[in-house]
């Protein structure tokens, strides 16, 4: 074990060394967060002789457990049984296995998947004759669950319309749960709170039982982790977390930046110990990173520093358009591959998903094997799959496979068994579904009045968007097209809807462009050429991936290029953006890069369905890569959370919190117990 630590840098050492009171582990990127965690579990156990089973460890996801298990492991001399290192999920369903009688439940409860879950949704809102998304109501019962709130509190917080319905699905959804004996994913760690909040014993005796308790990833926990671990730790300050406020990116998703940020405060007496050392990038690409989130107000403050040295490098590429930035970039990888480079060394990150779509297609021309991880390639995607199947019915209004998938998107209330009685008839009549619809008087007694009412409404849109191609002009047809099918207020209400409107809104983007270049563009060219462009060609060997900035944490590149370097695709802008996590995200994406980083900006892009100008993004500036007196460069704040400052009247103080006011930066500051909210201009460090 003594020659294990030895391995580790002064910082890794302090940290593996630390054995009773709360710890938090600053890891910056790249820094050895898991070599650092797993050797810490390993000396507590072989070093120190704590058992094994006092000791719990919580990661996010099986694979972290995995790694972590077996390197630990490696590392723990001999014992009869392993520590216990698991998901936040995988421990909540072994509590729940002891002790979900507490709740007058049987445990031989039933763990249901999404699928389950929207299945028992879709009953539910059948019953209640509702028409609400389910993919939103999915998402909404699992945001309460995860912010503690009971059916009841729901109701009577729900103000709009939409909501209060929400509020009694969810009502009727756990009581179809508690009578089924049925456990969806977000229980285990909801249910699992609930006994021990209610059971004081218990609780004492669970905390009892994990004296050493480490956390990875602890900057991307949300309420409910963060209240399920502190009745886990109510009788021990024994605390571990290993986290990077600088990569807290999942904010959309319910995680709290303010755990991690308010830690100290919260566990009095905590050493706090940074790991600035990184192992993976070149001083250039980490000099980017720093000054970029140096620009941020709300961190604890740390700056990586290159174990490597010098040699890498941070470009720029300038395009006019993302099609030649596509190219540009094919063609440099090309290169790089001829030049013996591994393409698995070789990635692409972007910000939005929509942006993959030239991408894809400037690969595929140069004949480039690529995979896209954590996502569908574009013209796989739903909503896309949906307009392509709109465009081929109004080409052959009898392909019944298209048809299929769109006669009820936008909803229109037809259930599968309509569709069936329609398909059916149809084929008995020898006619398309479309041709039966429209000129079969038989339809209206298969189908009740309303549902034939909205297929006929259905075939008068499409008779529309057809006659607009044949007296105007596909231009023309462009136009009204989202107008008269609506897909955008289909998709809009669900949990990833602004992505799928971003995707939508490039397609358009795309298809008037490429009537713009080729004016006598038939609609059936058009699909042909997609059909065309979405089958990438087979190649042996090895590909480089396509990814976005979200799904590359955690993986690293030799060679990495990030596009969509502009405003309002990156950062994005808007009421709903939180520029500090957006940073945080370019943050992320910079340190991605062992040896060389490209960063990719265009002057034009597809924006909202039409070609628009951009501006270059202010990033570029912020991380000290161009100079230009035009960019919005956010000013930092001189001062951070925990620094002393001197006050004229107040005395010394400890900063607290840092906003951002206009031009100035407002502190809250400690006097000694007596809190105030001062101008930054008015303190001094000391």
């Amino acid at each position: 074990m003594e020659h294990i630590i030895n391995s580790l840098n002064d910082a890794q050492k302090e940290a593996v060394m630390h054995i009773d009171g709360p710890l938090l582990i600053l890891a910056g990127a790249g820094s050895g967060k898991t070599k650092t965690l797993t050797t810490r579990l390993a000396y507590l156990i072989s070093e120190v002789g704590i058992d094994p089973a006092d000791t719990l460890t919580l990661t996010f996801t099986n694979k972290a457990a995995t790694e972590m298990r077996n390197r630990a492991l490696d590392m723990i001399n001999s014992h009869s049984y392993p520590p216990l290192l698991c998901t936040f999920h995988k421990f909540g369903l072994l509590f729940l296995k002891f002790h979900i009688e507490k709740l007058n439940r049987a445990n031989n409860f039933v763990i249901i998947d999404s699928d389950d879950k929207k299945r028992i949704l879709r009953s539910i809102t059948k019953d209640l004759k509702m028409d609400l998304n389910i993919s939103f109501l999915a998402s909404e019962i699992s945001r309460y669950k995860n912010s503690l709130l009971a059916p009841d509190i729901v109701k009577e917080k729900a103000e709009l319309t939409e909501y209060k319905k929400a509020a009694t699905v969810y009502e009727m959804y756990e009581q179809k749960l508690n009578d089924g004996n049925l456990v969806d994913f977000d229980d285990l760690l909801m249910l699992t709170f609930k006994i021990l909040d209610e059971n004081p014993e218990l609780r004492r005796e669970t905390s009892q039982r994990y004296r050493y308790i480490m956390v990875d990833e602890y900057q991307d926990t949300n309420e409910l982790q963060f209240k399920l671990l502190t009745h886990l730790v109510s009788e021990h300050s024994n605390l571990c977390v290993v986290g990077d406020d600088d990569q807290s990116i999942y904010g959309w998703r319910g995680a709290n930046i303010r755990n991690i940020l308010d830690f100290a405060d919260i566990y009095k007496k905590t050493k706090v110990i940074k790991l600035e050392t990184n192992y993976r990038s070149h001083s250039a690409i980490l000099e980017a990173a720093n000054m970029l989130i140096e620009h941020n107000s709300s961190r604890l403050g740390k700056k990586l520093v290159s174990h490597k040295g010098e040699g890498g490098s941070v470009k720029l590429l300038h395009s006019l358009d993302e099609s030649l930035e596509s190219r540009e970039i094919a063609r440099e990888i090309n290169k790089l591959i001829s030049e013996g480079v591994d393409p698995e060394e070789i990635a692409v990150l972007y910000r939005i998903n929509a942006l993959s779509r030239s991408l894809e297609e400037g690969f595929t021309k140069e004949k480039l094997s690529f995979k896209l991880i954590g996502g569908i390639r574009f013209y796989e995607r739903s909503e896309i799959k949906d307009i392509i199947s709109f465009f081929r019915v109004i080409t052959n209004p009898h392909d019944d496979f298209s048809l299929n998938r769109i006669i009820n998107k936008p909803k229109r209330g037809i259930g599968k068994t309509s569709i069936e009685k329609i398909q059916k008839a149809a084929f008995e009549n020898r006619q398309s579904i479309f041709q039966f619809i429209k000129n079969n008087a038989a339809a209206k007694d298969i189908i009740s009045k309303k549902i034939h009412e909205a297929l006929i409404g259905l075939v008068e849109k499409i008779e529309t968007l057809q006659d607009a191609i044949k007296k105007q002009s596909l231009r023309y047809f462009a136009s009204i097209f989202e107008d008269t099918v609506k897909l955008k207020e289909h998709y809009s209400p669900m949990p990833d809807g602004f992505d799928r409107i971003m995707n939508i809104d490039e397609f358009y983007g795309y298809f008037f462009d490429s009537i713009e270049k080729n004016p006598d563009l038939s609609l059936e060219e058009f699909l042909n050429d997609i059909s065309l462009q979405s089958e990438q060609d087979q190649v042996d060997g090895k590909s480089i991936t396509i990814m976005s900035i979200h799904a590359s944490k955690g993986l690293e590149f030799e060679h990495l290029y990030v596009i969509g370097m502009e405003e309002e695709f990156f950062p994005l802008l808007g009421d709903d953006c939180n520029m500090e996590e957006e940073r945080r995200l370019g943050y992320v994406a910079i340190t991605r890069a062992k040896k060389c980083l490209t960063l990719c900006y265009a002057d034009s892009r597809f924006y909202k369905g039409r070609r628009k100008n951009i501006e270059k993004s202010r990033f570029l500036g912020e991380a000290g890569l161009i100079e230009n007196s035009s960019m919005k460069i956010t000013k930092s704040s001189n001062f951070k959370k925990g620094d002393l400052v001197k006050h004229k009247i107040f005395g010394i103080g400890r900063v607290q919190s840092v906003n951002k006011v206009g031009k100035e930066f407002k502190l809250l500051i400690n006097f000694g117990g007596n809190k105030k909210e001062i101008l930054s201009s008015f303190v001094q460090s000391i």
